[in-house]
């Protein structure tokens, strides 16, 4: 089974190729990927899992936009997303995914990790026009 230690070896050579990280508690990293998204994965060590965790905005107060949201959502964990999903948690839009420890490799959380960003830099334009101005 993968160790937090072995997680965070795998932020080390996610971090090589541009993004940075840091440890907010033990077992639990915040990543900030290379590039104009500013957006942060939560890496969470939670044996038997490692969840990735992605913010991508807050649930719209309007009910007609947050109906329309949610359709296209559950549209895109039908179509675009083979591991992950969009959901909603404590008021935000969130884009979530659950690794099993047992067999991962650096690979498979690379790909993850990499599914997740480019999934929010795809859908972020149209996700966008759902946000309320603050």
């Amino acid at each position: 089974m993968v160790s937090r230690d072995d997680i965070e070896s795998f932020l080390d050579r996610v971090s090589a190729e541009g993004a940075t990280y840091e440890e907010l508690e033990p077992g639990l990293w915040r990543v900030r990927p290379s590039g104009m998204m500013e957006a942060d994965v939560v890496v969470h060590y939670n044996p038997p899992v490692v969840l990735l965790r992605l913010k991508v905005m807050n649930v719209p107060t309007d009910d007609a936009a947050n109906s329309r949201l949610n359709r296209r959502l559950l549209e895109l964990n039908a179509s675009d997303l083979v591991h992950g999903s969009y959901g909603i948690s404590d008021g935000a839009i969130v884009l979530t995914e659950a690794l099993e420890l047992s067999h991962l490799d650096y690979e498979e959380f690379q790909v993850s990790y990499e599914s997740m960003t480019l999934a929010l830099a795809t859908h972020m334009r149209e996700l966008a026009s759902y946000r309320e101005e603050a």
